[in-house]
């Protein structure tokens, strides 16, 4: 991380937004039935995976620290011993149960635990909230920053939600720092009571972000600039596969892409020289692994959506003959879908005013 930015992180204020103790809690409906694999999450210094047993003696020897604990609404000081294990334990059955998934922040070079972060999902499933926290020998290196850009990205992109959110103490510059930094917008302001500190209830600051507006996406608006610049078209095509069943085949963007999460029709862009036809036989070859004949594509609509930076130009067609069986070649999610249930699916603004045309067609 650049100095200017490793200057903002005081040592006295690097705890993250804010963290709660897993508890159980009504299960929250996964996308498929099969269990999810545990993941693992890697950035340039760092690993975030799963909390294990086998962490609690590090777990509690960084959190029982009186600078941390008063940055965590549910932290008590001191910190118990046998908490530590209790909350290891809570995080893997929550993990199960898709409640809530707690990961133990890591570095690549050694393995050393150095923190903790989360995402606990809402009762409705829509919104996760992130919590983090890392131990103060680790302070002053960007590793809070890194470990919530990480999860936020993973956690729009895996599950089932539309926002992350975060909750921070005013007097929390670091974490300030790093949800701006992260892309996080402030939503409002509230007060919280934080469990080791005296004060009835504390002055704290929200916080989302969404896909709509990832991190590394600035506005390139010139200062003193009124009119926008004009916007370059692209060309996409897209296709909706129905099966023998009148079902039509989702893909769901993997982390990494633009809008990673949302559901969308198959297909991609247009390169030099090829037709709408050619790019998807194409596209639909190197994404799912199936052979259609351009005779097979049906048009059917089109789409037309002002993107910040350009302007998408879709044309949607039908399929429903193609050889082979669709699989994930790029890593991304697929569900057949039916038409009246398309509106459970969060997608691309461009697609969304298709659905309607789609379930009155089929």
């Amino acid at each position: 991380m650049d100095d200017l930015f490793d200057s903002l992180i005081s040592a006295a204020l690097q705890p993250g937004a804010s963290q709660t103790a897993p508890a159980p809690r009504k299960r929250i409906p996964t996308l498929t039935a099969a269990k999810a694999p545990q993941p693992l999450l890697r950035t340039e210094r760092l690993n975030l995976r799963p909390l294990v047993p086998e962490d609690a003696e590090d777990f509690h020897r960084q959190i029982n620290d009186w600078d941390i604990c008063r940055k965590l609404p549910d932290a008590p000081f001191p910190y118990p011993v046998e908490l530590a294990a209790e909350w290891i334990g809570a995080a893997a059955a929550d993990r199960v149960s898709g409640q809530a998934h707690q990961f133990a922040i890591t570095l690549q070079s050694t393995g050393k635990l150095i923190g903790s972060a989360g995402l606990r999902l809402s009762r409705d499933g829509k919104t996760a909230d992130l919590g983090y926290w890392i131990g103060r020998k680790h302070w002053r290196h960007g590793y809070g920053l890194e470990a919530a850009v990480r999860l936020t990205a993973w956690g729009l992109a895996e599950l089932r939600i539309t926002k992350v959110t975060a909750t921070v103490a005013e007097d929390n510059a670091a974490s300030l720092a790093i949800l701006h930094r992260a892309g996080f917008t402030q939503t409002g302001k509230g007060r919280q009571a934080f469990q080791c500190r005296a004060e009835a209830k504390l002055p704290v600051l929200h916080f989302a972000a969404t896909r709509d507006k990832p991190a590394q996406e600035i506005s390139k608006q010139k200062p003193g600039q009124t009119e926008p610049e004009p916007r370059p078209i692209l060309l996409v095509a897209a296709c909706a596969l129905i099966d023998a069943d009148g079902h039509i085949l989702l893909a769901r963007r993997p982390e990494g892409k633009k809008m990673a999460g949302l559901w969308e029709f198959p297909g991609g862009k247009l390169n030099p020289g090829e037709t709408p036809e050619t790019a998807l036989a194409r596209e639909l070859k190197e994404e799912l692994g199936i052979v259609v004949e351009e005779r097979n594509l049906a048009p059917f609509a089109f789409a037309s959506h002002a993107y910040d930076g350009f302007h998408l130009l879709m044309p949607l067609y039908f399929c429903r003959r193609w050889q082979g069986k669709p699989q994930p070649k790029e890593g991304q999610a697929l569900a057949w879908v039916a038409p009246d249930r398309l509106v459970e699916y969060p997608m691309p603004a461009a697609d969304r005013p298709l659905i309607p045309m789609l379930r009155d067609f089929l």
